[in-house]
Parts: structure tokens; sequence; C-alpha cells
């Protein structure tokens, strides 16, 4: 099982800044998938940005050039860096991730059906 634990939500400006952390633990060795979503008041959720163990990246359009994902291996620890904030951004932000021990290694998917385990989100609120 694994357990994933989101922070560094909070309420920001527009054009301000803030980096998400999302930590994992339980059994998290083998190659890997994880994410960020988020999901915006009456909403369906949206794939936001996706890495995969190899280091392959994926964002949605509308945060390319704003927003950086990146993983620390050694501390199990997944970041989302989010610059140049718009109120369309505000949104409950969920982190998710799959392991496999197959083998194989899978590239990164902004698709929720590609992820087995998901945190309780964090709140990202930002105003105009």
């Amino acid at each position: 099982q694994v357990q994933l634990v989101e922070s560094g939500g909070g309420s920001v400006q527009s054009g301000g800044s803030l980096r998400l952390s999302c930590a994992a633990s339980g059994y998290t060795s083998g190659s890997y998938r994880m994410a960020w979503f988020r999901q915006a008041a009456g909403k369906e959720r949206e794939g936001v940005a996706a890495i995969d163990s190899r280091g392959a990246t994926g964002y949605t359009a509308s945060v390319k050039g704003r927003f950086a994902i990146s993983v620390d291996d050694a501390k199990n620890t997944l970041y989302l860096q989010m610059n140049s904030l718009k109120p369309e951004d505000t949104a409950i932000y969920y982190c998710a991730a799959s392991y496999y021990f197959n083998g194989y290694s899978y590239t990164q998917s902004l698709q929720t059906s590609a992820y087995s385990y998901w945190g309780q989100g964090t709140q990202v609120t930002v105003s105009s």
C-alpha cells in the first residue's frame, strides 16, 4: 500500500508562486508514474503535470511554461512549482502515483485511469 500526502497549498495573488509537495510512503520501489491533477468547483478533474521514472514530463497546455514538475527520488517526494499563477488555476490539487514491479517502465500520463494511488488534495486559491 502507498500513502500520498500533499502540502504547500494556500492563497496567493495573481502573478504569484507556490510550490506543492507530495510525500509518498509505503511500497514505493520499482518504476513509477506520478502526476498532479486539479479539480475546480463544478468541473471535472484534469491532469496538470506528470512525470515518469525515466524523467519524462508532460503538461496540460494551460500551464506550459508556468508550472514545473519534479521528483526527489531519495526523499520519495513529488513537487509542483507553480509560477505566474492566474485566478483560473484556483482548484484543489491532487497528487497521484502508480508503481510497477514487472521490470518495465511506463510513460508519464495525464489520464486519471493511469494512477492507483491518490492524495487527499490541497487547496490553491489565486485572487485577481
